[in-house]
């Protein structure tokens, strides 16, 4: 693998890519999800703009994932050298800015205590990054001697989790909403045992397998093979994703529907469903032939990529301001695409300068 600085070439071009991505979701969003009023999707023009940046970009947190897996799993220090060293790098920041976004934006800070505030919806991909945190020194004597035919085997259980959320609708469809609660259980899942067979093999536990299969066990590839592998999969995820998306979208516009609405109709677009999974990998397989360091690499690659965090954690100011101005004389994709680049320049610029005050840089930045 190429390497520039100590640097993977490789996930720095996936960690400016991912981030870019999220703020391209995040500048869609408010076109389907009318804040606190619920679902509200004008017309046919922003049902396709949102399920089209939907396919093209919900990718972007799986990958973040199996960047952090490639880099650190299995873990080479002890549980105590390990833990403590990525806790203090992820949660001082996070715990920083979601005291400035109640501050900013208001909530009560006894909530904090239990969970991420209302006012930073996004930051709920710290405290899952946090726990998979904790499992990566459990799993990595495991991994540090399994055989490819076992991570391929967890890898397929995993995979088969991922149609879970089509499952239950199925189970809908099929016998109705059960009488004892407000989703199908699956597979030894009840109201007083939500932790069924496969609960332990799902979730973003996938995505560190499959950065660790990645770097373990796949071979390099020419571009020709690589397309040739990544291309089938890529497109039947965004298949899966666009189709279980689109199709479910009421066709009389205006339409509107509760906040519930917009929850259920993310069925298909679940990070850990099987489209999102499968565009993922053929992503991954794709941008891991990035591995060109020359001038564009130094010069925007690698200072965006190393202040990926930062940029995550801040860009919310930016956008909602940005989002609010834009919308008021632009279309809908044109208003999703300046307000994401904006957003992200702004953001890494910031992040960037904040991450070199002296001493607490890098605690309020990442």
């Amino acid at each position: 693998m190429m390497k520039s600085e100590n640097r993977i070439v490789f996930l720095d071009y996936l960690r400016v890519i991912a981030c870019f991505m999220v703020m391209v979701i995040h500048a869609c969003e408010p076109f389907y999800l009318g804040g606190e009023e619920g679902t509200y999707i004008k017309n046919t023009g922003d049902a396709f703009w949102v399920t089209l940046v939907e396919c093209l970009c919900r990718v972007c947190v799986p990958l973040f994932v199996m960047a952090s897996s490639y880099l650190l799993f299995p873990v080479e220090k002890t549980m105590g050298e390990f833990l403590p060293r990525r806790f203090l790098r992820v949660s001082i920041p996070c715990a920083f800015w979601m005291f400035i976004y109640v501050c900013v934006y208001g909530g009560e800070w006894g909530k904090t205590v239990f969970n991420f505030p209302d006012a930073a919806g996004h930051l709920w991909f710290v405290p899952m990054l946090l726990g998979l945190y904790l499992l990566m020194p459990i799993l990595s004597p495991w991994a540090e001697k399994a055989k490819e035919k076992e991570v391929r085997f967890l890898l397929f259980l995993w995979l088969l989790t991922t149609l879970f959320p089509f499952l239950r609708r199925l189970w809908s469809a099929l016998y109705g909403a059960p009488a004892f609660g407000a989703v199908p259980y699956l597979y030894g899942e009840c109201p007083w045992n939500m932790f069924g067979t496969f609960h332990y093999v799902s979730g973003f536990i996938g995505y560190v397998l499959l950065g660790f299969w990645f770097r373990k066990f796949a071979p390099q590839m020419t571009w020709g093979k690589t397309i040739s592998i990544a291309a089938p999969l890529w497109i039947a995820g965004i298949s899966i994703i666009g189709c279980g998306f689109f199709f479910r979208i009421p066709k009389t516009f205006p339409f509107s529907a509760p906040y519930a609405f917009a929850v259920d109709l993310e069925m298909s677009i679940e990070y850990c469903s099987t489209g999102v999974a499968l565009a993922t990998i053929g992503a991954f397989m794709v941008i891991r032939k990035f591995t060109a360091d020359g001038a564009f690499y130094r010069y925007f690659i690698s200072p965006f990529a190393k202040a990926s965090y930062g940029t995550y954690l801040i860009h919310m100011f930016v956008l909602l301001t940005v989002f609010d101005k834009v919308k008021e004389f632009c279309s809908t994709p044109c208003t999703i695409l300046v307000t994401a680049m904006t957003t992200f320049i702004v953001s890494s610029l910031v992040s960037l300068i904040l991450g070199r005050i002296p001493k607490i840089g890098r605690w309020i930045m990442g």
